[in-house]
């Protein structure tokens, strides 16, 4: 038997710049107009950078960290830094602050939504061009992304406030349109997506802002690739990576499985419940993350996140020894035994530490991140 070949990986990094007590300044514009590779968002005080497909596990966390070098040096100049985490933690969200004050689509999206998509976070691209795969991974990735998000949270502060959510990020993003389906095949997806630019619930083909969907040169027709989209920031690559490795066996064992895995096929639930569980999850991860109680999509059971997501391991741990990627995952062990960035910032905050000394201990270790050696993609 062939060996499976692993997927094209590239990541859409979301991030706050600002001064070292944590404080937002927004600099994107100027950014964007000096640094190649960086690209506005609606709000100043965030910016994104893309990395470019790589299959090799090896080469992901030079891929990861050269861009954050080149943009710290730059915001060095100006007394500037980045900052960790997925919302703004000491910032001011009752205002907007246009990165392009003639960009028309940057403020439908100030007029409709306001700040609550400023918010940094990770997007996860794999590559698959096989529409009956790239479909399937699609519902069985919305049927289980609530997991990913709670290994990523990040972001359980706002304007200087504990929040009651791990991932205040989620819980405020505006999901549109409000009810996304469990796409049934590519021909599905495409009349719902034109259904929707029709009606205005969506105001271009980028507006679907949902846990996951397919994407690709020319949506909603040419597709290449399943983009997760529910994950908070992550800064370390290593837990980064281990994250995107379990969605990348996730998905390579659902190609020779799928009777057992497309949710579609063999779940008790219809596609509506389905869609509706996969909500309500993700809904509950935002709140509590790995503590979180979550209902299957096999059959509607009560399992609890860390219960699941130990289930998740064990089944690709077979086919994560046979790829070498054993040493990948195990970050994840970590984080399940002391919990996710929001975690170990709530339970710290909650002994009297203040958000600004935990900003400032999560600046300084984004930079030593920076300067680690990434010889081995899967050790640290």
């Amino acid at each position: 038997m062939t060996a499976q070949p692993l997927l094209l990986k590239g990541f859409e990094v979301e991030l706050f710049t600002g001064r070292s007590n944590g404080a937002n300044v927004g600099v994107a514009h100027e950014v964007a107009r000096e640094l190649p590779g960086f690209v506005t968002e609606p709000d100043c005080r965030n910016l994104e950078y893309i990395t470019d497909p790589i299959r090799d596990y090896a080469e992901l966390p030079e891929a990861l960290l050269s861009p954050r070098r080149t943009l710290r040096r730059w915001l060095q100049e100006r007394e500037l830094t980045l900052l960790p985490g997925s919302t703004m933690s000491l910032g001011d969200s009752s205002r907007f602050e246009r990165s392009d004050p003639s960009n028309a689509y940057h403020a439908l999206i100030e007029q409709l939504y306001g700040t609550r998509v400023v918010t940094a976070s990770i997007h996860i691209n794999l590559g698959i061009t096989d529409l009956d795969w790239l479909f399937a991974a699609v519902r069985l990735v919305r049927c289980e992304a609530a997991l990913l998000l709670a290994l990523s949270a990040s972001s359980p502060f706002l304007d200087g406030q504990s929040t009651s959510h791990h991932s205040q990020r989620w819980h405020q993003f505006p999901l549109t349109p409000q009810a996304v389906p469990l796409f049934t095949d590519h021909d599905h997806y495409i009349r719902w997506v034109e259904e929707q630019l029709t009606t205005g619930a969506m105001r271009n083909e980028r507006h679907l802002w949902t846990s996951v969907r397919p994407n690709g040169p020319r949506r909603p027709y040419d597709l290449n690739r399943l983009e997760l989209r529910i994950c908070d920031l992550v800064t370390n690559p290593h837990e980064l990576l281990a994250i995107t490795c379990l969605l990348e066996l996730r998905l390579l064992t659902l190609k020779n499985n799928m009777e057992a895995l497309d949710p579609l096929c063999s779940s008790s639930l219809s596609a509506d419940e389905l869609a509706q569980l996969a909500d309500r999850n993700d809904a509950a991860v935002a709140e509590s993350s790995l503590n979180a109680e979550l209902r299957h999509w096999s059959d509607g059971r009560a399992i609890s996140c860390r219960d699941w997501l130990q289930d998740l391991l064990g089944q690709v741990a077979p086919l994560a020894e046979s790829l070498q990627l054993s040493d990948c995952l195990k970050p994840l062990g970590q984080l399940l035994a002391h919990g996710n960035q929001a975690m170990r910032w709530e339970a710290a905050h909650g002994q009297g530490q203040s958000i600004e000394d935990l900003l400032r201990t999560g600046i300084q270790g984004m930079q030593e991140e920076e300067e680690i050696s990434t010889g081995d993609a899967c050790l640290g």
